[in-house]
């Protein structure tokens, strides 16, 4: 099991400008991490647009907070972007982000995973970190009600528990990323035997009891926990919580836990963080 808080990282110095100074990133995954994708949260600097290419990679990003547009340079098909709505860009994607306040900020999954220390070039691009996943044609764009309206919403834990699946492993981006409300007071015993799932808080508080310590961890928005095959654990939510899910190998969409509090196999078990990385 690993944490990490975007406050310890920040006082660490893990704040990276991007954009040519347009915006900062929280590395909060990376791919030393060893989970097959990384995670960060961009936060945009005032007014303004950033063009962006991304021609070595899949990015998948989640609007956390504020408002923008999305522009297809190629079409010029453009977007609203706001808070729940899911944009993934790839490497024919030549796009351009226009932040409408300077509360923009955007919950980042990319595949390849990234380093951490990266900026970007003159194109908006990152340097290779590895093997493109296949993705789609071009890029797409999701709200919470396309992704209801799909019948890709499940009630889990008798109710307690509503996971908004945006991202299957039909997306071809070698993760899947999901949106999770807990009820306050819901508790959830899982174990996730087959897969990596990173869970990035964005409201609430959860209590997270690490079973193999016997240690309950108190996190908060910003908190980020990692778990694999050997965290068998526990949530409570504190109040109501929303948080984003993401799991290596990806899931189909439909699971439910079984009576471990675990989902079936979906492909190979990336190989995690070494136990020097764990927190």
């Amino acid at each position: 099991m690993l944490i990490r808080t975007m406050d310890q990282l920040e006082a660490e110095g893990r704040v990276i400008s991007i954009s040519h100074g347009k915006a900062s990133a929280v590395r909060l995954l990376t791919k030393s991490d060893g989970v097959g994708f990384s995670v960060s949260e961009a936060r945009a600097h005032g007014h303004g647009s950033s063009d962006l290419w991304y021609k070595h990679h899949w990015e998948a990003n989640y609007i956390r907070s504020g408002r923008g547009i999305l522009e297809d340079r190629g079409t010029g098909e453009r977007w609203d972007l706001a808070p729940g709505v899911l944009y993934c860009v790839g490497p024919n994607d030549r796009h351009r982000i226009t932040r409408d306040d300077e509360g923009l900020r955007i919950i980042s999954v990319f595949n390849p995973p990234i380093e951490g220390g990266e900026t970007h070039d003159e194109d908006g691009a990152y340097p290779p970190t590895g093997e493109i996943p296949p993705g789609k044609a071009r890029m797409f764009v999701k709200t919470v009600e396309d992704v209801r309206a799909a019948g890709h919403e499940l009630a889990l834990a008798g109710g307690a528990i509503t996971s908004t699946r945006y991202l299957s492993v039909a997306d071809n981006l070698g993760f899947s990323l999901h949106g999770v409300r807990l009820k306050a007071g819901a508790a959830v015993e899982l174990w996730y035997k087959h897969h990596w799932e990173a869970n990035l808080i964005l409201e609430g508080a959860v209590a997270l009891k690490d079973h193999a310590s016997g240690e309950t961890h108190h996190l908060g928005p910003g908190a980020l926990y990692l778990v694999g095959p050997a965290d068998r654990h526990r949530i409570e939510a504190v109040d109501d919580v929303h948080l984003i899910s993401v799991f290596n190998p990806p899931l189909t969409g439909r699971e439910h836990h079984d009576e471990d509090g675990a989902f079936p196999p979906t492909g190979p078990i990336p190989p995690g963080p070494s136990r020097s990385g764990e927190a």
